[in-house]
């Protein structure tokens, strides 16, 4: 899971966010994460520590004076055990007593005493945020290293809208995700296509396939995560894009080729993940076929451009990856594949073993051979896959 064996301190400040902080524990539990709860005492006021303990499985501490700590220093041992302490939701009280150093509870005492990374997730009315005391806070803060996560702007507890509002758990366990991840494609520019394609017949019929573009968005999400600017060319596909990352949608092969051609020259790598109709209709008839007038129709097919040659084939070309799902003999069809297109890594698996699905097994074929992956899930593969890419960069 992607927070194997973290230990993480969740600190829950005053606000009526903090609701949130019950599912966002819930989530960083379930990626694997260890995560010890520390309250102020004005969020007990919005749920209590009971919630927080029966969700992780810890005790929970408010009490700067708390005795179940062998030493009675809780604000020192929680912080060492810590690999970093998230704040969510992050009060403006909170984020002015940790700006100028105070330590007059538990959490801002373990904040001064850390000696691990401190993110907080800011949340408060719109005029709070705006506020030049809390934007001078927030300078600080920035200065001494402390990394700020949102806040989103939105509709209010308070009912008014602006900027103010808490991240959503899940935006806040990916940032997690992505600061832990090691930055081995920090300045390098990718580009990827993911999904199908749909290749229309008439107004309403077209040729698709099966593929449900996951792959592709794990591989998009882990090298965004991995410090990637990361362009995602996708077909149709019910997915929503991954934080960070910038998404073009497109319908038919000839979108697809244009989209990717068009940017194709500017980045560093290049990953051919979609399921690209190898064909579509020579003429697409301009309203709905209709089966009373006669039988089946014929319907002629012509080649779709080949993408993933064509932009290896450019003049100082980005570094190549494709895939390559087959049916039977994946070592000999892949390598042939990579052979062919002249590109220096193919990733193959079997359609049986992971089209469609929420996991994988793949074989990554380069220049150096075959290195088959253990089944795992898409976003598993996607950073082991990540990981390799970066190590054959390192060498170009």
């Amino acid at each position: 899971m992607e927070l194997d064996g973290k230990r993480i301190v969740l600190g829950v400040t005053g606000g009526v966010a903090a609701y949130k902080a019950a599912h966002l524990l819930r989530l960083l539990t379930g990626a694997g994460a260890r995560v010890q709860v520390v309250m102020t005492e004005s969020a007990t006021r919005f749920v209590t520590p009971v919630t927080f303990q029966a969700l992780s499985g810890q005790p929970v501490f408010v009490d700067p004076w708390d005795a179940r700590m062998a030493n009675n220093m809780a604000h020192i041992d929680l912080s060492r055990a810590a690999d970093a302490i998230l704040v969510a939701p992050a009060s403006a009280n909170f984020l002015a007593r940790v700006a100028q150093g105070l330590a007059d509870d538990l959490l801002t005492a373990l904040v001064l005493a850390r000696d691990c990374p401190l993110l907080v997730a800011p949340a408060m009315n719109r005029q709070m945020w705006e506020n030049p005391a809390t934007r001078r806070n927030m300078a600080t803060l920035a200065g001494d290293g402390v990394l700020c996560l949102g806040p989103a702007a939105g509709a209010q507890a308070c009912g008014e809208t602006g900027e103010g509002r808490m991240l959503e758990p899940e935006a806040l366990l990916e940032a997690l995700c992505a600061f832990f991840t090691p930055k081995v494609l920090a300045g390098r520019r990718v580009l990827l296509t993911a999904g199908p394609t749909f290749e229309p017949i008439d107004p309403v019929r077209g040729m698709t396939n099966r593929s449900s573009g996951r792959m592709g968005y794990a591989i998009a999400q882990a090298a965004a995560r991995a410090g990637a600017a990361v362009a995602l060319v996708s077909g149709p596909v019910a997915l929503p894009a991954p934080p960070g990352v910038e998404r073009i949608d497109v319908e038919t092969a000839l979108d697809m080729h244009r989209e990717v051609m068009a940017r194709a020259g500017a980045v560093d790598v290049f990953i051919g993940v979609a399921a690209v109709a190898d064909y579509r209709p020579a003429q697409v008839a301009a309203q709905k076929l209709k089966k009373e007038l006669g039988g089946p129709p014929v319907i002629e097919l012509v080649h779709n451009p080949d993408i993933l040659a064509e932009v290896a084939a450019l003049p100082n070309a980005p570094f190549c990856v494709g895939f390559a799902a087959e049916s039977e003999q994946l070592e000999v069809y892949a390598e042939r594949k990579r052979q062919r297109k002249n590109i220096p890594l193919i990733v193959g698996n079997l359609i049986q073993d992971g089209f469609g699905g929420e996991a994988n097994r793949i074989i990554l074929f380069d220049a150096q051979g075959a290195h088959p992956l253990p089944v795992a899930s898409k976003a598993q593969l996607a950073r082991q896959l990540v990981e390799h890419l970066a190590r054959l960069l390192e060498k170009r």
